[in-house]
């Protein structure tokens, strides 16, 4: 099972076979590039610098755990995938990976577009003063006063995800004498390889409305002539949306999961959302002018992950997209793309400071540090692997197998499962984790009423706080008693 083809980690047991574990690194206190962020480095005491501003200096001003964000390589990716794609397509980050007011600013200042798919995203969106009509809204289950205050603020795309919601939204629509344009966002049959709860286009799951399984027979909408755009769920939907004068239909929505490195899983979608946009156009006599193919697209957590480059990336899917719809005889439609992971991920890292150390003979070392699973999920949930690096110093030390756990009451609070790190780490060291800008913060937790970490914005030599680490006076204002 090669880590490309499941890059979200296997599950392995407590007590591994001999000769499991890759060989450590030749070098411990290198700090690689793919798994970094562009500016951290090692200054001439050894102590790993970001931002111009070294790794024990923050740990004095804000504390551990922190989640330290590279403002400087954000901007550079975000401005990658924009001019990958160019004035043709539209590049809209997916907020869920990470949001906040500063990082909506950043985006609204490099030109990109953003998705939303919560109430709260969307609160901080407005309130960072990006332009409704360059936010995309989303969730399988939207609620009236979700969908009402969309329409009211002007946000120019909502994907729409069930029969359900098409109705509620028409009405919605009709009520504030507003034509809403909208996505419909499908499941093209498409499995990614990649962990099971973040493939998103197998037909079994809560997302969109299926090509291939059939819609239900009551209350279907026939509409049109020609060649029928097919049986299943999706054509149906477009049927009811094309029924309704409150809603534009302005294109199709898929996403195939999350964590990808592999662009063939991309050439299927796009071949039958393609397929679809030929259906539509035989049986209602419309070209639809969009389709987005979501995002997913993989970063390096380890040394060993290979992700690819925007331009590459840009340059696959408008081929795809171009040599599809030259077969089927259509216009090419504008492409959109929702990366979150593939700007965020790699500009952070969290930094820790070592509590205990405990060694168990024949086995491993567990590196217990002041986070956990309150700040990183992602390991417990999805078996993520992530590299691991002493930041405080270098070390000649030899390398010992450790695995580096949080402090809460779980015996599965890992945040890095097995890694290696100098043989004489101590508690009051300094370690951090790469890689950790997307999907840590937030699905951080207060199990055991931990405090969530802050967001550092480092740059040119400067930190600031972005998100406020929380305190126990934020935790009892909500029990009320």
């Amino acid at each position: 099972m090669s880590r490309s083809a499941h890059p979200a980690g296997p599950r392995h047991g407590d007590v591994l076979p001999e000769g499991h574990y890759q060989a450590p690194p030749a070098d411990l206190n290198a700090l690689d590039p793919k798994v970094w962020s562009r500016t951290v480095a090692r200054n001439a005491e050894g102590v790993a610098t970001v931002g111009g501003i070294d790794v024990k200096r923050l740990a004095a001003e804000f504390g551990t755990p922190a989640y330290v964000l590279d403002e400087e390589d954000f901007r550079s990716r975000a401005r990658a995938w924009r001019d990958a794609f160019g004035a043709d397509a539209d590049v809209y980050y997916a907020g869920k990976a990470f949001l906040s007011k500063a990082v909506v600013r950043w985006l609204h200042e490099e030109g990109l577009n953003l998705d939303v798919c919560s109430p709260g995203e969307l609160a901080v969106a407005l309130a960072a003063g990006m332009p409704p009509q360059r936010i995309a809204l989303h969730g399988n289950n939207k609620s009236a006063d979700e969908l009402e205050n969309a329409v009211k603020t002007g946000v120019g795309h909502i994907v729409v995800d069930s029969y359900e919601e098409i109705e509620r939204l028409a009405a919605i629509a009709a009520r504030q004498g507003v034509r809403q344009p909208v996505l419909i966002r499908i499941t093209v049959g498409v499995e990614a390889h990649t962990h099971e709860f973040i493939a998103t286009a197998h037909e079994d799951q809560k997302f969109g409305l299926s090509l291939n399984l059939a819609a239900p027979r009551s209350g279907s909408v026939e509409g049109g002539g020609g060649r029928r755009a097919g049986g299943g769920a999706a054509a149906e939907a477009v049927r009811r949306v094309l029924g309704h004068d409150s809603l534009e239909l302005r294109g199709i929505h898929s996403h195939i999961g999350s964590q990808i490195f592999d662009m063939a899983g991309f050439e299927v979608a796009a071949r039958r959302v393609v397929g679809l946009l030929a259906g539509i156009r035989d049986e209602h006599g419309v070209e639809l002018p969009e389709i987005d193919l979501g995002g997913g697209l993989g970063i390096a957590y380890t040394s060993e992950d290979d992700p690819r480059e925007p331009a590459e990336i840009a340059a696959a899917l408008a081929e795809i997209v171009r040599r599809e719809c030259a077969a089927a005889n259509l216009n090419a439609p504008r492409l959109s793309v929702e990366p979150g992971r593939a700007i965020v991920g790699p500009t952070a890292f969290t930094l820790y400071e070592v509590g205990t150390v405990k060694p168990l003979e024949g086995l491993r070392t567990y590196v217990s540090v002041d986070g956990g699973m309150s700040d990183n999920i992602r390991t417990a949930l999805y078996d993520a692997e992530y590299s691991v690096a002493l930041v405080s110093r270098t070390s000649d030390a030899e390398p010992m197998l450790v695995r580096v756990v949080g402090k809460h009451c779980e015996s599965g609070d890992i945040v890095v499962r097995d890694a290696f790190l100098p043989a004489d780490l101590a508690p009051g060291d300094l370690i951090a984790v790469p890689a950790t800008g997307a999907y840590c913060r937030s699905m951080a937790s207060n199990y055991n009423h931990a405090l969530k970490p802050p967001v550092l914005a480092v740059k040119d030599g400067a930190a600031r706080v972005i998100v406020r680490r929380e305190t126990e006076e934020d935790l009892l204002r909500l029990d009320i008693g």
